[in-house]
């Protein structure tokens, strides 16, 4: 099935835009629909075990909606485990994945978080734990994060694997690395292999055979293997949903063959968060400024990068539509213009129809005028994750739309909540 966005929006989950941006304080306002996330969620169930990479979106709400479809969570910093601790999840339902370990981090899966899923990610973590771990290292199963020495991705920033990438352990060091765990009496019972955020399905499937590999080097001890995640989102129209079954059936393959070499079950596990959040979400704005600057039109919105950052980063395509404020009585100007969307922020960068490098493109988007609303679409992963207060903006409210009934998740950030910890 191919993506399909419209120019003109009225309703978000059925609810109007207006009514949203009116009964939520107004823009920029981030609006979730929960039914998009429920039916990601449940096209992964034959994966086995599915967690969500909160790192795509932590907001409570959402954990807590995932965590009701009986997806596990994935975790890559202190914040996050408490995160994912403070909606409920017991610490074996989480698993710890990063490069290193902070204080905090270290802390929490040793003592508070103890039980949950360990995935290193460098040699020098295994030593750090086993000495943490103490006497209590002794029959302590962690699983590993493998570099296969080739990544891919939407951007060059982010693309996870090959040598130019800090993450994973390089599969040349596989085998030191479990000779350390085994020192310290911790034995690597399971793999992890991801090679970047938007991959393509050739080169999930390069993943699926380099997997393959690596399970069969360091042998039966294997008792999990994490595809990681990856899963494409279409960001424009005419793009096709990506074919889980058939990525599925692809993993099932490998799977069987490892088990029939071991001997036993494999539990086979998928990381997504792009894929379960980004098409749940939409930013809605309101123009607040339209501008001339030679043969260039402007259309000038009350969000910047500080809410959404992805283009000014990625150089990232949102769709884009514009939801027309009744205050106005509709547009004056029937059809479409070519037009750049930049934001508030003392930035040039502050733009969000921009390829990678910068480059600023003009999109064509129906005639609008001031106060009418432009929506930015698929804004559903590592962009309220990744918000800031640069320029001292406040970040954004967020709404969660589910049977009909939207209510707010995150309230508007204050002032006196902006400058709480700072002191003069």
């Amino acid at each position: 099935m191919a993506a399909e966005y419209q120019s003109i929006r009225k309703e978000i989950a059925g609810v109007p835009v207006e009514k949203l941006a009116t009964e939520f304080g107004g823009t920029p306002l981030f609006v979730y629909d929960a039914d998009v996330i429920k039916a990601r969620c449940a096209s992964l169930r034959e994966f086995g075990t599915v967690r969500f990479a909160q790192k795509a979106c932590p907001n409570l709400a959402i954990l807590k909606l995932i965590k009701e479809q009986g997806v596990k969570v994935d975790a890559v910093s202190a914040g996050e485990i408490l995160r994912a601790l403070a909606v409920g999840y017991k610490p074996e339902e989480i698993a710890y994945t990063a490069d290193i370990f902070d204080d905090d981090a270290l802390e929490l899966v040793t003592g508070k978080a103890f039980g949950c899923v360990v995935n290193v990610g460098s040699p020098d973590m295994i030593y750090q734990l086993g000495l943490a771990l103490g006497d209590r290292a002794d029959g302590f199963e962690l699983t590993m994060r493998v570099n296969p020495g080739f990544g891919h991705g939407h951007s060059k920033k982010t693309n996870t694997g090959g040598p130019l990438s800090k993450h994973g352990v390089w599969f040349s060091q596989i085998h030191q690395c479990v000779q350390t765990a085994e020192h310290f009496g911790m034995d690597i019972t399971g793999l992890h292999m991801h090679i970047g955020s938007g991959s393509d399905f050739e080169h999930l499937a390069q993943v699926c055979e380099m997997m393959e590999c690596v399970a069969t080097a360091i042998g039966s001890r294997i008792k999990s293997i994490s595809c990681g995640g990856g899963l494409p989102t279409p960001y424009h129209t005419g793009e096709e949903y990506f074919d889980v079954a058939r990525y599925t059936e692809l993993w099932h393959k490998s799977i069987a063959s490892l088990e029939a070499s071991f001997g036993h079950k494999i539990e086979l596990e998928t990381e997504p968060g792009r894929y379960l959040v980004a098409d749940s979400c939409s930013l809605v704005t309101k123009i607040q400024a339209i501008k001339k600057q030679e043969e260039n039109v402007f259309y000038l919105v009350d969000a910047g990068f500080t809410h959404l950052p992805r283009p000014m980063l990625y150089g990232s395509y949102h769709p884009i539509s514009i939801a027309y404020n009744p205050v106005n009585g509709g547009p004056t100007k029937q059809g479409t213009q070519e037009v750049i969307v930049g934001g508030p922020l003392c930035e040039s960068g502050d733009v969000f129809t921009q390829e990678e490098g910068g480059v600023v493109v003009r999109r064509e988007l129906p005639f609008a005028n001031v106060g009418d609303y432009l929506v930015l679409e698929v804004a559903g992963a590592y962009c309220s994750a990744m918000a800031s207060n640069y320029n001292s903006k406040f970040l954004a409210p967020e709404v969660l739309i589910e049977g009909g009934v939207p209510r707010l998740v995150r309230k508007k950030q204050s002032f006196e909540h902006l400058i709480a910890n700072e002191i003069f």
